[in-house]
């Protein structure tokens, strides 16, 4: 007399959502590069040529104030992309010089991206085994803020870099005669320094907003 078989019970494996990775976040993490380097790569692109810029035969002293007011304008129309490098390059150059402000401001940049902007919503953050709520994380993120840049040199520098490489770029501006820029075949006038700089921050603010709006 045969016996049957057991019958065997259907198993399901069920995968927790603690082990699926975090799809949203890595997603919003290269939408957010993504945007900054088509931003710079279009930025870029609109650059004058260089030997332009440091051409010796187009310097000469402006006879009035209303006269360096002028070219000023016109040069930072045509050259605001090259402007905007050199304020970058001395701002890079004075971090590099000072390798302590560079790592607070990069252990500020990081503490936001990977501690809020682009943390999975269903992940708390936890510390030393205590779990902290988003208020507390953004809580404990802008006073960091507020250390590092107003108490510390990191403020101090990038604003001293900031004023160096702008008076740079007014100093260029006002000395080299204009005329022989095609200013008039150009586009329309480009936005100035801060709309640059907002629009680059828009770009980032619009990869980072899935992930801050889940948790408002």
């Amino acid at each position: 007399m045969s016996s049957s078989a057991p019958p065997v019970l259907p198993v399901s494996t069920v995968q927790s959502a603690d082990s699926q990775p975090p799809v949203v976040a890595v997603s919003s993490f290269r939408a957010f590069f993504t945007h900054i380097n088509d931003y710079l790569r279009n930025g870029l692109s609109q650059r004058r040529p260089w030997a332009e810029l440091a051409d010796r035969s187009a310097f000469t002293k402006p006879e009035s104030f209303s006269e360096a007011t002028l070219r000023l304008r016109k040069n930072y129309s045509y050259f605001r992309i090259n402007y905007l490098f050199v304020v970058g390059l001395i701002l890079a150059f004075s971090l590099l010089s000072h390798p302590f402000s560079l790592l607070l401001l990069l252990a500020l940049l990081f503490s936001w991206i990977f501690l809020y902007l682009f943390r999975p919503v269903d992940q708390p953050l936890v510390i030393f085994g205590r779990t902290y709520s988003d208020r507390e994380t953004l809580g404990g993120l802008i006073v960091f803020s507020v250390f590092v840049i107003f108490l510390t040199s990191v403020g101090s520098l990038i604003i001293s870099a900031i004023m160096v490489g702008c008076g740079l770029v007014c100093a260029h501006g006002a000395f080299r005669t204009p005329e022989d820029l095609f200013l008039d075949e150009q586009e329309p006038a480009a936005p100035g320094f801060l709309s640059f700089l907002g629009g680059a921050a828009s770009n980032a603010a619009a990869a980072a907003a899935p992930g801050i709006a889940t948790r408002l």
